[in-house]
């Protein structure tokens, strides 16, 4: 008979491995990406009922362009793609892949905040809306990836 007490059962119980970390890195990025884009959309479509007005312009563009409900979650879809290969490489052969993959990560969603920044024909409403919207899908996807990479066997 085994005696143990609340803080020997809680530190037992926190080792253990959950849904997530036992699942591909694959899968685990296809889930945390349908959640961020989940998330995202229904940010946007706060930012939308709250009258910001959804039309942005590329560089070169020489007007506004509506952006379509389900833009913004498609947009973190098609994106996330290069993160969901960028952490099955890092799994395979990166001595830190959690570390490795918040760090680029991070660095990558602040380089992205300069699209928005420099949008033309966009109202800054807009554009901060924008700008958000990669925080708000890093927010939720980066900590997923990174704890299921946090468990990579070597």
């Amino acid at each position: 008979m085994s005696v143990t007490t609340p803080q020997t059962q809680a530190r037992a119980e926190s080792h253990t491995p959950g849904f997530l970390s036992t699942r591909p890195v694959w899968f685990v990025g296809l889930l945390a990406t349908l959640a961020g884009a989940v998330v995202t959309e229904a940010f946007a479509l706060v930012a939308r009922a709250t009258s910001v007005p959804m039309e942005a312009a590329s560089p070169g563009a020489e007007e506004a362009a509506e952006i379509p409900v389900g833009g913004f979650g498609g947009g973190v879809v098609f994106w996330s793609v290069a993160g969901i290969v960028l952490a099955v490489v890092l799994a395979r052969w990166a001595e830190q892949p959690a570390r490795t993959f918040t760090v680029t990560t991070v660095v990558l969603t602040a380089l992205s905040l300069a699209g928005p920044a420099v949008a033309p024909h966009t109202a800054t409403s807009t554009q901060i809306v924008l700008a958000l919207s990669h925080v708000v899908a890093a927010a939720v996807i980066i900590p997923l990836v990174a704890r299921r990479l946090s468990h990579v066997q070597r």
